[in-house]
């Protein structure tokens, strides 16, 4: 009996956060039975896209973002066949199902492939670039057929309904509660019992000793691609039939983040728990939606779920739990010349000639360029500022954040109201925008001290939604800015009213933050956190102090995020919420990782580059660089970014030059 009790235990204690998610909607947003039903159902939906995420994780240890962009083209698919051209519903199915596993594959073998060897960072970020792809791809499809897919309902094949209370749910209703169980039992069933999936899962578990071993670790992730692919398909083919296809995309910002947490509630790996996780937190999101007065509402209450979940979770103990190396640093860290190469005369003429060079360009820009393009150069000088502090969390302490906008909101927020109520002085405003910052920064770390990777990530993602649907929204709070953010002199002489004078402004404060990171870079403190990056135990061992050096480095990152806030709101005269969404988050993400996150300056030639493509390239054969496709290409031929290029020119120009005057001095 206590063998029996023992198992069990062991087998429910990882469903405990999905059992205590469905107990706060019983408790607290109550169902009537039809909608608990729907809120089922489209939890099994969502469990689906995680189930994929997490094969996709295990076999290439990153986050795919293109996840529900595999499964939206065939599903676009599929809608046409059978309701454009009236083809019956098992042959539209089984002709999306087919194009799915052919396209999981073609995404595998032409694209993942080409980043095998790159860090897992870029890669995530090459999966963003594939959900662009893949979006174009399911807006031009439907034109075969001269129609409009989105909002397009798959009718179901048999006459089916039942009655619940109020809801009527239909046969579409039916088949996802039973294809979705039966598809996740089948990959489940696949992986333990066949010699491929155990294959599969060994490969995930150390995919180097896999392929020393002989097993062709290549090809088994082209299978995991096509099955995650088919997953997502069978997400977004039930979801037509009972919502319609999806406008807009083919996963909400909700969607991905609930997605998210059920991967992280079951440890990225735990495919049962994952699934269930999944199916609750979709009914916790109908049940807040049901009750909530509005449906901006479910993502705080999702965020304190989803946290109190990840808390719960005890410490792993498994190798991968425990391993506190850097898994998911760049390539490429930035390095001093050594003493001796810096003192050759052509080599310091080199630093000194391009340090002039760089100062003369940014004072010719207000010169050269229209008033909207120095506006444009200013946002990207913002751009820049924003992308310093993810260099301090993800490039130093290793720390991922795809919310970083959410800190950037705080800081436009509080400037904006310094200003507009009190009459502030713009950069008193920065200052106390930089204080506020770091603050919600602080707090954030403080539940997250116990997370780190993907977990963090998903954390941070939560807060940025709920600081835009919720903190921030001047619907809940009074407070909330809503008039013209005038620009005052500063210090009541220096005016800052037009778009080159503040561009002088915004200059002037990106190179403080710029040489204030550099200083603490160099400093006791960014040695410590980029120890604790390298090897956790190794720097506790060698006595730094873990929790305060972490909570350093984000309170650090929080803060430069508020000052380019202020500086923002500041820049459109207004504080409009709508600019600092979750798609914003993701799109600094991909400049800091453009840009190289291993150098200072690879923040502004990543904002430089994403934003720049975008506003100022108008040839036609180069503005593909500022597309998904643009963006891969880049990750492709310089996996560790812009930054890692410059300094692989001034390593080989410096090298050279201290050659040859050692020539110089030896026939001397």
């Amino acid at each position: 009996m206590s063998k029996i009790g023992s198992d069990l235990r062991r087998t429910l204690m990882p469903l405990t956060p999905a059992f205590a998610l469905v107990a706060v909607q019983l408790v607290f947003f109550g169902l009537p039975a039809g909608a608990f039903i729907r809120g089922i159902v489209l939890g099994l939906l969502t469990a689906l896209l995680a189930v994929g995420m997490a094969l996709v994780y295990r076999a290439n240890r990153v986050i795919n973002f293109a996840q529900a962009d595999l499964g939206f083209v065939p599903a676009i698919l599929s809608v046409g066949l059978i309701v454009f051209n009236g083809l019956p519903y098992l042959f539209g199915l089984g002709v999306g199902l087919i194009s799915s596993i052919v396209l999981g594959a073609i995404v595998e073998l032409a694209i993942v492939r080409r980043f095998v060897r790159s860090p897992r960072l870029v890669l995530t970020v090459a999966t963003l670039g594939i959900t662009q792809l893949l979006s174009v791809l399911a807006i031009i499809l439907p034109r075969l057929w001269d129609e409009v897919a989105a909002s397009e309902r798959i009718p179901p094949p048999v006459a089916w309904k039942l009655t619940v209370g109020t809801f009527i749910l239909n046969a579409n209703d039916l088949i996802a509660m039973i294809l979705a169980p039966l598809a996740m039992i089948a990959v489940g069933l696949f992986l333990s019992k066949t010699q491929v999936g155990i294959a599969v899962r060994a490969a995930a578990e150390r995919s180097d000793r896999a392929a020393l071993l002989g097993i062709p670790v290549g090809w088994l992730s082209t299978i995991v691609w096509m099955l995650a692919s088919a997953l997502s398909f069978l997400a977004l083919f039930l979801r037509s039939g009972i919502l319609g296809v999806p406008i807009g995309g083919a996963l909400s910002v909700s969607g991905l983040v609930l997605a998210l947490a059920a991967l992280v509630i079951g440890r990225l790996r735990n495919l049962p728990t994952i699934a269930v996780a999944a199916v609750a937190l979709g009914i916790l999101e109908y049940g807040v939606q049901w009750n909530a007065e509005s449906p901006l509402l479910v993502a705080p209450f999702i965020a304190v779920a989803v946290m109190a979940a990840l808390l719960m979770q005890r410490k792993g103990v498994s190798r991968l739990d425990q391993d506190t190396t850097a898994s998911w640093r760049l390539a490429d860290e930035v390095h001093d010349l050594a003493p001796e190469v810096a003192r050759v005369p052509w080599v310091r003429v080199m630093r000194w000639g391009t340090y002039a060079v760089v100062l003369a360009s940014l004072v010719a820009i207000p010169i050269l360029l229209r008033t909207d393009q120095v506006i444009k150069v200013t946002a990207i000088f913002i751009y820049g500022i924003i992308g310093l502090s993810l260099v301090v969390l993800t490039g130093w302490a290793g720390q991922i954040s795809l919310g970083q906008v959410g800190f950037v909101a705080i800081g436009a927020a509080v400037s904006a109201k310094c200003t507009e109520a009190w009459g502030v002085d713009l950069t008193l405003s920065l200052v106390i925008a930089a204080i506020v910052g770091g603050l919600a920064a602080f707090l954030v770390g403080l539940p997250a001290l116990r997370l780190r990777g993907l977990y963090l990530a998903v954390v941070t993602l939560v807060f940025a939604l709920s600081v835009t649907s919720w903190l921030l929204n001047d619907r809940f709070f009074e407070w909330i800015p809503r008039k013209r953010i005038e620009r005052f002199p500063l210090f009541g002489r220096l005016d800052i009213d037009t778009p080159t004078r503040f561009y002088v402004y915004t200059l002037g404060v990106a190179i403080v933050v710029f040489a204030g990171v550099r200083g603490i870079r160099r400093s006791r403190t960014g040695r410590a956190i980029l120890a604790l990056r390298d090897n956790e135990r190794a720097a506790q061992a060698f006595g730094v102090p873990v929790i305060w050096v972490k909570l350093t480095a984000f309170t650090i990152s929080g803060a430069i995020a508020g000052v380019a806030g202020g500086l923002y709101t500041h820049l459109n005269y207004s504080f409009d919420i709508n600019s600092y969404n979750v798609g914003r988050s993701l799109e600094v993400f991909t400049a800091s990782i453009v840009g190289g996150l291993g150098v200072s300056f690879g923040a502004i030639l990543g904002a430089a580059y994403l934003r720049g493509t975008e506003w100022f390239v108008t040839a036609p054969e180069w503005r593909f660089l500022s597309t998904g496709a643009g963006v891969m290409f880049m990750l492709l031929v310089l996996p560790g970014g812009l930054g890692a290029l410059v300094i692989r020119i001034r390593d080989e120009l410096s090298g050279r030059m201290y050659r040859r005057a050692r020539k110089k001095e030896d026939v001397s």
